[in-house]
């Protein structure tokens, strides 16, 4: 006698998993098409960001010469002042938005994942669906989301200092022109201004290039280039910053001598901008089968849980420990609240790396 229940349950079983196999491929779709429009909105805002910091300097450079210049400009800067901040507003909700959804949806195609992964135990499905990944796959995507928080960083950084610069001397530039007939004196003052701007900027911009990619780094080595680095640091903020080395100084393999730096940089940076440390020091060994440096300052201190597990999208101690276990080395975080913190990485070296 055919046991026409049992052939029914698992008729039903096929027919639920092919369903929630078809609803999880639907959901990867919907990632895609969500992260092309995060992608999308990002850019935006950034854009409008540079915009309205542009209208906001030359809104400040009108409040100094209300009593020189036409009351329509003013009325335009204004004008354009305030739509950009309500488009700016208005593109950061949309992008929070799609944000919140992109979470949702990754929640529900793990659950989705789980779900065949249970009823079909035989062939699991990768986390982010579709074709499996090749061992090495998982490494490529760390690399790539790290190029690209680099990357935005960077563009933080010209926006900030060089574009934001450059956007001031075109102004500075239209005042002068203004008052070369009218007012030649003050002219030349708004010259003499321009001038110390060009400066400072031009200094920014050597500062800049020396974070971006110092030369030294190819020519001398990590240890002169953190040296001066430090050096460099010192000065800038004033926090001493003292290096100690260990072991037998020499060359590594390019790729070790650049993680070294580029991790060491970013936790000098981190505990100047986010820790408000007064005093950090840096300890560098140079050990026969390993370079071990250790970073460590007074300043705040956080919950390491917390920061590591957080969604910060930025070059953070997440992906420090990524990039440094991409090399089969280790990285190690000691922090409270209050009690400073003190980062400890260290990275393999090949015996014939050394010179």
């Amino acid at each position: 006698m055919v046991d026409t229940a049992g052939m029914d349950n698992d008729f039903s079983l096929a027919s639920f998993l092919e369903e929630t196999h078809n609803d999880y491929e639907q959901t990867q779709r919907d990632l895609k098409e969500i992260d092309i429009l995060i992608k999308q909105s990002a850019a935006e805002v950034e854009r409008l960001a540079q915009r309205n910091s542009q209208v906001t300097s030359y809104t400040r450079q009108l409040q100094t010469n209300f009593e020189t210049l036409p009351r329509e400009d003013i009325k335009e800067a204004y004008e354009a002042l305030n739509d950009v901040q309500q488009r700016l507003f208005t593109m950061r909700g949309q992008l929070e938005k799609l944000q919140s959804d992109q979470r949702n949806l990754e929640r529900l195609a793990e659950f989705q994942r789980k779900m065949i992964e249970l009823m079909d135990g035989s062939n699991p499905l990768p986390a982010s669906g579709g074709r499996r990944r090749s061992v090495d796959q998982p490494n490529v995507i760390r690399v790539i989301q790290t190029e690209e928080a680099v990357r935005q960083g960077l563009v933080r950084k010209m926006h900030d200092s060089v574009a934001s610069s450059i956007s001031n001397f075109i102004l500075q530039a239209e005042i002068c022109q203004r008052f070369f007939d009218v007012n030649p004196d003050r002219a030349r003052t708004e010259l003499n201004a321009l001038k110390s701007s060009a400066g400072t900027t031009f200094s920014n911009v050597k500062d800049f290039i020396f974070d971006l990619r110092p030369m030294m780094l190819d020519d001398l080595g990590v240890i002169p280039t953190l040296r001066r680095y430090a050096e460099s640091f010192q000065e800038k903020n004033g926090v001493p910053v003292p290096i100690t080395v260990t072991g037998v100084e020499r060359r590594l393999e390019s790729h070790i001598e650049v993680t070294v730096f580029r991790n060491v940089q970013e936790l000098l940076q981190n505990a100047m901008s986010h820790a408000q440390a007064t005093q950090i020091q840096i300890q560098l060994d140079m050990g026969q089968e390993q370079v071990t440096a250790v970073v460590e300052d007074n300043g705040s201190g956080f919950n390491v849980d917390d920061t590591l597990n957080g969604n910060n999208k930025t070059i953070g101690l997440a992906t420090l420990r990524e990039r440094t276990e991409m090399l089969g080395g280790e990285l190690n975080i000691h922090s409270n609240i209050g009690q400073g913190t003190r980062v400890e990485f260290s990275i393999p070296i090949a015996d014939e790396a050394s010179n």
